[in-house]
């Protein structure tokens, strides 16, 4: 970065300390519009990627035991979601999409994922994300402090996961369920009609209080071994357990989690209580 202008350079600082930028690129070369924007994303790109390197030079960064098999892993852990929320006929579609959609982001990985990131405030966030999993100073007071997050239908998910994490936690399950208002279904292979454009139409404001819901509950199924011991696990998420960040409402979603513990299909309870308005009603099967 020697032949950066002053005026660039601190441009480039800003970038690092907030992540935010000159989205018109104004202050870099090219004939065009577009050249501008090249250059100058790609210089913002690479002064991001060699400060992470510059903080974990050094670490001792104790790499995780990834499964043999990343596809089937991310399967199992999304399978019991997928079957509860589509139908036979569109189960096998989705799951080809959502069993590839994990990035474990390792040493071996991050420099990739970023610079294959298209927007660079997302590429700061998981630069963010990748410090704090391995335990390196962030680029920011104000970097948010993450686990994992889902872009479109990738889900980047940092490797804190594989280590001690709270006991209704699956942040693999928290971003898959982030997928399913971000993919339409076309890209999935399925039918799409006006009304029905992405994989699950839910309420915008209710989009986290989903994911939520579905992390735990899907927590609450792997640790209850009899269909009567949700009821119980349900009740002891009302003590805690759930993210308290303001984020979602937690008492909704305690009332939520008991009446999808107390269904024979959980997650189409969770999934009515999310939709839009018009649609927020529980279905027959659900009962």
């Amino acid at each position: 970065m020697n032949d950066t202008t002053i005026e660039q350079q601190a441009e480039i600082e800003c970038y690092l300390r907030l992540g935010d930028y000159d989205a018109r690129f104004a202050l870099w070369p090219g004939d065009t519009l577009i050249t501008q924007h090249q250059t100058g994303s790609h210089a913002l790109k690479q002064a991001l990627i060699e400060a992470i390197e510059a903080r974990v030079r050094g670490l001792p960064i104790a790499m995780p035991v990834l499964h043999s098999d990343p596809v089937s892993f991310t399967r199992g852990k999304i399978e019991p979601m997928v079957r509860g929320l589509f139908p036979y006929a569109e189960q096998e579609q989705v799951l080809a999409v959502l069993e590839r959609s994990v990035v474990f982001l390792t040493p071996e990985t991050i420099r990739q994922a970023l610079e294959e990131m298209p927007w660079l405030h997302s590429a700061w966030a998981m630069a963010n994300l990748y410090l704090g999993s391995v335990g390196a100073e962030l680029l920011s007071a104000e970097a948010p402090q993450l686990v994992g997050m889902s872009i479109e239908t990738t889900c980047f998910v940092s490797m804190e996961y594989f280590g001690q994490t709270p006991r209704f936690s699956d942040y693999i399950v928290h971003e898959a369920a982030h997928v399913f208002h971000n993919c339409r279904r076309r890209t999935a292979g399925l039918r799409e009609t006006r009304r029905r454009q992405w994989l699950l139409e839910l309420e915008f404001r209710k989009r986290e209080t989903f994911a939520c819901c579905c992390e735990a509950y899907s927590r609450i199924l792997e640790l209850a071994s009899r269909f009567q011991d949700r009821s119980r696990l349900a009740d002891e998420l009302a003590g805690g357990g759930l993210p308290d960040d303001g984020s979602i409402d937690l008492v909704e979603c305690v009332d939520i989690l008991s009446e999808a513990a107390a269904a024979r299909n959980g997650w189409k309870r969770i999934l009515a209580r999310c939709a839009p308005a018009a649609s927020a009603r529980a279905p027959a099967s659900a009962q």
